[in-house]
């Protein structure tokens, strides 16, 4: 048997150089892109072909615009810095991909996206352009709205963080100033909250000419809801006596007040701020108030640190106690 190769032959081998320029022809027809050949070696670079698909897009039948330079499609919003951009690279005999404002024949206008190719002959010399048209309206829109979208999301952004830090100041406003100016005792603190927004605060107000109440308070989560819940605390455990829980009507003058016991004040609070099942809230507190005429202290921890108590000579000691936070039971 005699060996030999074979070759396989492909779909268009043996057919007729006119059978395969109609294959081509059928290709482009149905192809959804316009297609353009232009022949630059002519006036005004003139359209030579166009296929079904250009008719579909613009409206223009092949008759109406063979012999015309394709700037027919050009009205009165397309951009004329982008049809430089075209007659550069037709000048320059580059490659270049455009996105345009195009008007079909009614007027209608349509966002077309234009890939215009220079072919060359076999000594490198451009002959013909080809353009291929596509329809972009439809992404041109979507690419709007997301544009508009994120504006006004970057507008409510910039009045919430306006918002969130008028509310910060607010809270901030109600930490204190200045601490009291006591003979033989000296008050300071540090506050770093964790967030811009939050609900920690804490005071240090003079209840009357002998005591002094201290708190530190931790609302339960972050922002606004939190913060807010942090400014009514801060309302209920103020100098005041009529509007303060840090006091209690005296029992021998029903017109005056006397100052509650720190443990009193926090069973007065955990029955006024029941945990609300929908926000689910609640905060610790360390509470207590500083008898300037005895030095004596005491306080309620309730979920907060207790006081560290740092004697003249010894160690510190942790005074903190077990105690549940306000809201929780």
């Amino acid at each position: 048997m005699q060996e030999g190769t074979k070759r396989q032959k492909t779909s268009t081998e043996g057919e007729r150089p006119e059978d395969q320029l109609a294959l081509r022809e059928s290709a482009l027809a149905v192809t959804a892109e316009g297609v353009t050949i232009s022949d630059p070696r002519q006036p005004d670079n003139p359209i030579i072909y166009a296929n079904a698909g250009f008719e579909r897009l613009t409206g223009y039948s092949i008759e109406d615009v063979v012999g015309r330079n394709c700037r027919f499609l050009q009205g009165p919003d397309t951009d004329t810095a982008t049809v430089q951009r075209i007659r550069d690279a037709i000048k320059n005999e580059e490659e270049h991909t455009v996105q345009l404002l195009n008007y079909r024949k009614d007027g209608t206008p349509f966002w077309n996206r234009l890939s215009i190719t220079p072919l060359r002959n076999a000594a490198g010399d451009v002959t013909h352009f080809v353009g291929v048209q596509s329809d972009i309206t439809d992404q041109k829109h979507a690419e709007e709205a997301l544009r508009q979208a994120n504006k006004k999301l970057e507008s409510a952004n910039e009045k919430m963080a306006c918002d969130l830090e008028a509310a910060a100041e607010i809270q901030r406003s109600l930490l204190p100033s200045s601490a009291p100016e006591v003979p033989g005792v000296t008050f300071s603190w540090a506050f770093r909250p964790c967030d811009e927004l939050a609900g920690d605060i804490l005071n240090i107000c003079p209840l009357d000419s002998a005591n002094v109440a201290l708190y530190v308070i931790d609302v339960s989560g972050h922002g606004v809801a939190s913060a807010l819940f942090a400014v009514t605390l801060s309302r209920l455990l103020s100098a005041t006596p009529d509007e303060s829980s840090l006091f209690t009507p005296a029992e021998d003058d029903p017109s005056g007040h006397r100052i509650a016991e720190p443990a009193r004040v926090a069973e007065r609070l955990n029955r006024q701020f029941p945990l609300d099942p929908r926000t689910r809230q609640y905060f610790t507190m360390l509470y207590g108030v500083l008898d300037l005429e005895t030095n004596r202290f005491r306080y309620v921890s309730a979920g907060q640190s207790g006081p560290l108590l740092v004697p003249r000579q010894g160690k510190p000691v942790d005074l903190t106690t077990s105690g549940f936070p306000i809201g929780l039971v």
